[in-house]
């Protein structure tokens, strides 16, 4: 069954949600639509981005998932269609997908470019239908105008010496729990018969547990979580409030010689 996958900066108050589900099923009732969240801050298109590449490829690949997080974008910013490992991604071209893979696009085109319709709910009126032909099997070269490249955004990049890896908190997630950009392939080759000490907000640790029961109820642990990045958090409790620390807080790796 195709599937198509909704993530969003809409709320659950409003209408809007339910007038994209109610587009996409009028086109083709056989698709099956999932939300990934619409619980997005507003324009927040690092948080979206965050949540995108963390389970994007836990779908089938051919899967499309539309994607309206500031969804009108800045001036001049096109809407998009583009293959990205073997998923499609309909949405806005604000910066939001250059943020989700390192890989090179497949195909990318722009939607609205030819006969164009104006509109103030693009997700609706412009996503929704190119997301249920893409799940319909068009090909990506029949819905607009080919383009040779999309918005690529900096994102926060980790340091690492022999002595040291140096991350940020990229994501305090619902519980508190604070997700750094620190990968465990990192610190699997640096770490290799060294003792070393994790450190942030003035806190050091010696060591990253592998579970999180493993740390008493009020105690703080670090574990590689399943992303595969390095996760502090207080068992039971919330990191970022009882530590202080919020989103694009240090968190260093020191290694001993």
């Amino acid at each position: 069954m195709a599937i198509v996958t909704l993530l969003t900066d809409s709320g659950e108050s409003d209408h809007y949600v339910a007038a994209i589900k109610a587009r996409i099923i009028s086109i083709n009732p056989g698709i099956r639509v999932e939300d990934i969240s619409h619980k997005i801050k507003p324009s927040d298109i690092g948080h979206a981005a965050f949540v995108l590449r963390a389970v994007f490829r836990d779908f089938p690949k051919g899967t499309v998932h539309l994607v309206g997080v500031d969804s009108i974008g800045n001036r001049g910013d096109a809407f998009i269609a583009l293959q990205l490992e073997d998923h499609f991604f309909v949405g806005c071209d604000n910066g939001l997908f250059g943020l989700i893979s390192d890989k090179p696009h497949q195909q990318l085109v722009e939607l609205n470019a030819i006969n164009s319709i104006s509109t103030t709910f693009p997700e609706r009126d412009v996503f929704a239908p190119a997301a249920v032909k893409l799940a319909s099997g068009v090909s990506i070269t029949n819905l607009g105008k080919p383009m040779p490249s999309f918005k690529k955004m900096i994102d926060r990049q980790v340091k690492a010496t022999k002595k040291q890896i140096t991350g940020t908190v990229i994501r305090v997630d619902g519980m508190g729990n604070l997700i750094t950009n620190i990968p465990k392939e990192a610190f699997d080759i640096l770490s290799q018969g060294k003792l070393y000490t994790v450190q942030f907000g003035g806190e050091k640790f010696r060591r990253i547990h592998t579970q999180y029961h493993q740390a008493e109820q009020g105690e703080c642990f670090m574990v590689f979580n399943s992303l595969g990045l390095l996760e502090v958090g207080i068992y039971k409790g919330n990191a970022s409030e009882l530590l202080g620390l919020d989103y694009d807080s240090t968190v260093s790796i020191l290694f001993e010689e």
